[in-house]
């Protein structure tokens, strides 16, 4: 039998976790291979970089597809298990779950169609991206902007589970990476650990210490409100500083965005989301994976009247 693609996957994953309980993904794509009789050789196939099996990529991707509709949860790393819709699609898709059918729910389009603000090319986010729909540039653009988003899951996943010591390097690490902070051992000795389970200090803005960035790191699953940025804004005062960063690993209520506007002072507020694009822009806790080159005609070498 040849390897199921990833939306063949589908179903059958979510029978897998039939049980609600928690169950180890390597333990999930043993099953499907057993499900679907691979052989040891299909088994072993690699995709094109040789980074990775066929058949873990597909489980992975089937995954992160069913998380982002909601049909499964992520109790802890590295694990997974069927919530409610995902009871209700193994009963009103008898025969198969597939990205149409995941449409249905918003937090699955909004992953899965590029934003307006995303994308120069008019493809209706209300509609599927899929290869029948778009060009393959656009294609090409769709499919690099949902290995982001995946990937950024992951970085935030991985933060979230490590420990608050590991948080504070992450954010010292990403200042550095951005050009703040002068050496890894300068912006090391200017921040402070705290009890809070994250940090607070202080970090160069320059080498030469011109000016200095106030730094409030909080590692939370839940949303940041007024109380924490204004208390914030109440240190910086104290402290007559003009600059402030506030990162968090959840997400800011409107409250607190609204909390930093009109401000005598310049705060920053970094959440989650962005916490994860900084860090693959700047390359921190990534690495290259593939490098696709496109090419397009150059119309100046056909041109006979050089």
């Amino acid at each position: 039998m040849p390897i199921p693609d990833f939306q063949a996957l589908m179903r059958p994953f979510l029978v897998e976790l039939a049980d609600g309980k928690p169950h180890a993904l390597p333990d999930v794509h043993d099953a499907l291979c057993a499900e679907f009789q691979l052989t040891p050789e299909e088994i072993a196939k690699r995709i094109s970089s040789g980074r990775q099996t066929v058949m873990r990529n597909r489980v992975g991707w089937t995954r992160t597809y069913l998380s982002k509709a909601g049909l499964v949860s992520v109790p802890q790393k590295g694990y997974v298990q069927i919530t409610q819709r995902g009871r209700d699609a193994l009963a009103e898709c008898p025969d198969r779950v597939d990205v149409k059918y995941l449409k249905r729910f918003e937090e699955f389009r909004e992953f899965y169609s590029p934003k307006p603000e995303d994308a120069d090319t008019e493809v209706s986010t209300s509609e599927s991206v899929e290869p029948v729909d778009i060009t393959p540039e656009e294609q090409l653009e769709a499919a690099h902007k949902a290995i982001v988003n995946s990937l950024a899951d992951e970085l935030l996943e991985n933060i979230k589970a490590a420990s608050p010591s590991f948080f504070e390097k992450v954010v010292v690490d990403l200042m550095i990476a951005m050009g703040y902070g002068g050496s890894r051992k300068e912006a090391g000795q200017a921040t402070q650990a705290t009890n809070d389970d994250g940090i607070d200090g202080i970090i160069k803005e320059d080498r030469l210490g011109l000016d200095t960035i106030y730094l409030q790191a909080k590692r939370w699953q839940n949303t940041v409100h007024r109380p924490e940025i204004d208390k914030f804004i109440g240190s910086l005062t104290r402290n007559r500083a003009r600059k402030g960063v506030f990162i968090t690993t959840s997400d800011f209520s409107p409250g607190a965005r609204d909390a930093v506007k009109n401000l005598d002072m310049k705060v920053v507020l970094i959440d989650g989301q962005q916490l994860a694009e900084l860090m693959i822009e700047h390359n921190l806790g990534v690495t290259r994976k593939d490098v696709y080159e496109v090419k397009q005609l150059d119309n100046d070498y056909f041109s006979e009247e050089n």
